[in-house]
């Protein structure tokens, strides 16, 4: 059974013989918090009446990084978190009905049963929004399961209600707001809390794509490879439409000076061929009947217009009101736009995301859902999704820089993922675009969310699809560059092999929260795990030197939201392997007539009953490398394929790919256990 983070100081609401005893004294505290919030509209209360909330300082808020107290009149968003009726029951559940052979296996509760059952009560979010709001705060959001408040406030009014300072602080290229001290709230108050998060960590919440030619993002847009050439050189690599199409002559690598050239950006017939639903799609099954939700920041004003323009060019059917619905926020409810990258550095995940489904599963339903911004905004859209029921699958292309997130909010957003798998939807999360994550963090740690044991993380792989649209090789995802120069001895690399540019890798490792979950004793091997939760679960197409075309019309104006004319970009990164999987289980489950919910559990007992059930990748034979040019710059490199960090592919499961790449008759098996 898995542990969750420790919560130290927390105390939980506790349990009587009946909910009728409960509700009648949640009844009379409201009553009491409601005065008590009138009373304390002055200011708060002093502090011998408070109660400090623990695990809500991020732990880059130090004096070393401390640049001084943040301006009064600055805009702060949090997060209050409520918690669970009963949380131990809910992971009960949780686990009863994902788990094959539990009497509950595969019968979920209703989203209303399990917001009756389990979630924070009516009662409790408005004391908690009544006082925010008695002391000058605004609530943005409440979702119907009342799991959190987002609020919005001047840096000093937030200050003072939670008995903080708000200072700023430089981290991860930034300069952040955080609370200078454990935050505080009235006793009343923070009995019915179970943590707040006031720092802009959350913002750095970034999308998961990497496009050719350009580093990954962590916390900032992706930037083109920076190395400058000493002179022209004459490769001009073409890319191929399929695998082997063109080569490129190259200085000797690898004891080869011939190489094939990168991908044009595979095609949705291509995809679906190399992922065996090929013959499914000519026979009607496309995805009928099942509903993928996507959920990112901002929204593209050009969507729909730029996806039916790409279906047209492919031959693919175009988005219809049975196949395509948004719930969006109004550009004038935008927030926090310059740390979450703009609505622009957002609209290329939402446009890879939803082509990316299309291709896959034509027919299938896609709802897009998209956040005031990338923090709370995001936690708002999953609960739209969740308290609903709105969707069978949730694609989440997003992460976080590790696990470097106060464990306050890490609980909210785990309570959302065990909601989810009540309910019996699946969650699928991008692993991450930066491996190990110790460039940024200077130690090893996969990104969370997808850390979650909740969730279901997905990796990446390098595909190489051939002339008749099957596979010619899989390995996994991690690009290293090196830039091809002229010199007086004619072509040569800038670095040894091979280079000192990283073009990306896929996201996972050892977890620094969470326990090692059940489902993964005995199948992921001890020296990865050493007892913690390990990711990714599963991995798919990621590398985008071997990635995705898609179509858009980018944004130019992030203000006015003005576009330019459409054209065809190459994308990749696991923000395109965590769609194109969950696509595939919607075709899984229409063909099975099953619904997976949260498939962690029934993903490692397949394995461990049929391991060739998943395509194992391993590292290939000899080194796999690929000739590319820009076509900004017209710089020629040599990109080598399946170095990532210190996450490495082997056999069995592994911390790139997981228990190997997804495909139609491996997940077949899955869903009829």
């Amino acid at each position: 059974m898995q542990r969750r983070p420790p919560t130290p100081g927390r105390t939980e609401p506790r349990r009587t013989g009946t909910r009728t005893t409960r509700t009648a004294l949640v009844a009379l505290t409201t009553v009491a918090c409601t005065i008590g919030a009138v009373a304390l509209a002055a200011g708060p209360a002093d502090a011998a009446t408070r109660r400090t909330l623990p695990d809500s300082v991020p732990t880059w808020a130090t004096s070393t990084n401390d640049t001084g107290t943040v301006d009064a009149s600055t805009d702060v968003e949090g997060e209050v978190y409520l918690p669970l009726q009963d949380q131990h029951g809910a992971e009960a559940l949780a686990r009863a009905v994902s788990t094959p052979g539990n009497a509950r296996y595969r019968k979920p509760l209703s989203p209303k049963a399990w917001i009756a059952e389990y979630a924070p009560t009516k009662a409790d979010a408005d004391a908690v929004t009544g006082y925010l709001r008695a002391q000058g705060l605004t609530i943005t959001a409440v979702p119907a399961s009342h799991e959190f408040v987002v609020f919005r406030g001047p840096a000093s009014v937030v200050g003072s209600v939670l008995g903080t300072t708000l200072h700023s602080y430089r981290h991860a290229g930034h300069t952040l707001v955080a609370p200078a001290s454990a935050p505080s709230l009235p006793s009343s108050i923070a009995g019915l809390v179970s943590g707040v998060s006031v720092d802009q960590g959350r913002l750095l919440t970034h999308p998961e794509l990497v496009q050719q030619g350009e580093t990954p993002a962590t916390s900032t847009p992706a930037h083109t490879l920076r190395q400058q050439a000493t002179g022209p050189t004459g490769i001009q690599a073409q890319c191929s439409a399929y695998d082997g199409q063109r080569t490129a002559t190259v200085p000797a690598a690898y004891g080869k000076t011939t190489v094939d050239t990168f991908a044009c950006g595979y095609v949705p017939k291509q995809i679906r061929s190399a992922y065996g639903v090929d013959t499914l799609h000519a026979h009607g099954i496309r995805g009928e009947g099942q509903t993928v939700a996507i959920i990112d920041a901002y929204a593209s004003p050009t969507i729909v217009s730029d996806t039916n323009t790409y279906s047209a060019q492919n031959g693919e059917p175009g988005l219809t009101s049975a196949t395509f619905a948004q719930r969006v926020p109004s550009p004038s409810q935008y927030t926090d736009q310059a740390l979450c990258q703009q609505p622009s550095g957002w609209q290329g995940e939402e446009t890879l995301d939803v082509q990316s489904v299309h291709a896959v599963a034509p027919a299938a339903k896609i709802l897009y859902v998209g956040g005031t911004n990338c923090g709370g905004g995001l936690d708002v859209a999953m609960s739209k999704v969740l308290d609903k029921g709105l969707a069978h699958l949730v694609s989440n292309s997003y992460g976080d820089v590790g696990e470097n997130v106060p464990l306050s909010s890490i609980r909210g957003q785990e309570n959302l993922h065990i909601q989810a798998a009540g309910e019996g939807i699946g969650l699928y999360f991008s692993s991450g675009d930066n491996g190990d994550e110790s460039a940024a963090l200077g130690s090893a740690q996969p990104d969370f969310p997808a850390s979650s044991p909740w969730v279901t993380a997905v990796g990446g792989t390098s595909l190489g699809i051939g002339a008749n649209g099957r596979k010619t090789f899989e390995t996994g995802w991690g690009d290293v560059l090196d830039q091809i120069v002229s010199s007086d001895r004619g072509d040569v690399y800038a670095a040894p092999l091979p280079g000192n540019l990283v073009g990306g890798g896929a996201g996972g490792g050892q977890s620094t929260l969470f326990d090692q979950p059940a489902y993964q004793k005995g199948v992921v091997p001890s020296s990865l795990a050493n007892g913690k939760r390990v990711s990714p679960d599963l991995a798919a197409l990621a590398d985008p030197y071997t990635g995705f075309a898609i179509g858009i019309s980018p944004i130019t104006d992030d203000s006015s939201l003005a576009t330019g004319d459409f054209v065809n970009e190459t994308y990749g990164g696991t923000s395109l392997a965590s769609p194109l999987t969950a696509a595939l289980m919607a075709i899984v489950q229409q063909s099975t007539h099953t619904r997976l919910g949260f498939a962690n559990p029934t993903l490692y007992a397949t394995y461990r009953a049929t391991p060739k059930a998943f395509n194992d990748v391993t590292s290939p034979a000899s080194p796999i490398a690929l000739a590319y040019t820009s076509a900004t710059s017209g710089k020629d490199y040599l990109v080598t394929l399946d170095h990532d960090t210190s996450l490495t592919t082997a056999k069995g499961y592994d911390d790139v790919t997981g228990l190997g790449s997804v495909s139609f008759s491996g997940l077949a098996q899955v869903a009829r256990r």
